[in-house]
């Protein structure tokens, strides 16, 4: 791979106050941007500032969907210095998604430098506020003018970067779940696995609906019968059934969370029973009805760790744990948040210094 040019802003932004952050909403003075063609590879990679990009109305990314992303972050230390946690996991699952979006592998020690790199020059516009990080937005996306359904001959791959406050309004504090009885978001064989676009297109109406019973997110079953949990619209959901912790196993469906296969490496360094299995939805009805539903949460990027305060399904309104944080998601939270921040020892080799 060929040096990464640098070209710096002459014109920085304001930088929002931390109070106004929020999630998503503002973006960094520089962005990396590499592209792709058939026959030459990737090329071309160079940190520019931030800006438009020009495509034409035919680049098959707009009709055929052939897009994935990935989600991380950076996190400001007590120390003032900057780090991330486990980028290479995030590089290794976008060449996941490319496997299954037919889109070439990038190189992820390259990506991975590539990323440092951008993060270094947009250093300050890692906030300190508590709870605040910048977000990481690396995706990819098919620009080859073309109608017809094939594999795209060109690409670009970006990453873009937003300092953002918490994912949720209600933060830490417990969340609302509403259970989807209609729609589906994916099938053992479909795309559910791979992070690309359309599989977030599909879960948007569920999420709607969600929103407008005054739930935070949709609690998604299997595409078959409808019983088997799977995820939440931006989370891995975990249950502690009678002691023990219990999350949706891989089956193919489901998107292989960092900070899921985080927070399962966390449980089982603390000695707590934890379980990678099918679970349906009547198997968290019976433990609610029977007094062992101890808590509910969800794992992801953005929110790191929320809470599940209560659950609807059908006519069934289940409230877990008084609609208060469990002892072990608090713990879970306070010990990667710990991590990510550099507030506690890494025993995982988790971290990586920018």
């Amino acid at each position: 791979m060929t040096e990464i040019t640098i070209e710096l802003t002459d014109c920085p932004k304001e930088k929002p106050a931390a109070d106004e952050l929020g999630f998503g909403h503002y973006f960094t003075d520089h962005m990396f941007i590499m592209d792709y063609t058939e026959g030459k590879g990737w090329h071309d990679p160079r940190i520019v500032p931030y800006q438009k990009i020009c495509l034409e109305p035919s680049s098959m990314v707009f009709h055929y969907g052939q897009t994935v992303f990935e989600g991380l972050k950076a996190y400001r230390t007590p120390d003032g210095e900057i780090q991330l946690f486990r980028p290479d996991a995030n590089f290794r699952r976008l060449n996941h998604s490319n496997e299954r979006m037919v889109i070439p592998p990038i190189d992820e020690e390259f990506a991975l430098e590539a990323l440092k790199k951008l993060v270094d020059i947009d250093r300050d516009w890692v906030p300190d506020a508590p709870g605040t990080s910048l977000y990481i937005r690396p995706f990819i996306i098919a620009t080859e003018p073309f109608l017809g359904v094939h594999p795209s001959k060109n690409y670009l791959f970006m990453i873009i970067m937003s300092p953002s406050g918490s994912y949720y309004k209600e933060g830490i504090n417990p969340v609302k779940i509403l259970v989807e009885e209609k729609y589906v978001r994916a099938v053992v064989g479909g795309t559910g696995e791979a992070k690309t676009g359309g599989n977030y297109a599909s879960s948007l109406i569920g999420q709607l609906n969600a929103e407008k019973e005054g739930y935070a997110q949709t609690l998604w079953l299997d595409g078959i019968e409808k019983r088997y949990i799977e995820e939440v619209g931006s989370m891995n959901i975990f249950f502690k059934i009678n002691g023990t912790v219990i999350t949706p196993a891989l089956t193919g469906s489901i998107l292989p969370g960092i900070t899921r296969d985080s927070m399962i490496k966390l449980l089982k360094s603390k000695n707590i029973p934890v379980e990678e299995r099918r679970i349906t939805i009547d198997e968290v009805i019976e433990a609610a009805e029977n007094g062992t539903l101890e808590e509910v949460f969800g794992t992801g990027t953005a929110a790191v760790i929320s809470p599940v305060g209560e659950l609807k399904y059908l006519d069934k309104r289940i409230v877990v744990n008084d609609g208060k944080i469990g002892e072990v998601s608090q713990m879970l939270y306070d010990t990667l948040t710990g991590i990510q921040y550099g507030k506690i020892e890494d025993p995982f080799g988790w971290t990586v210094r920018i």
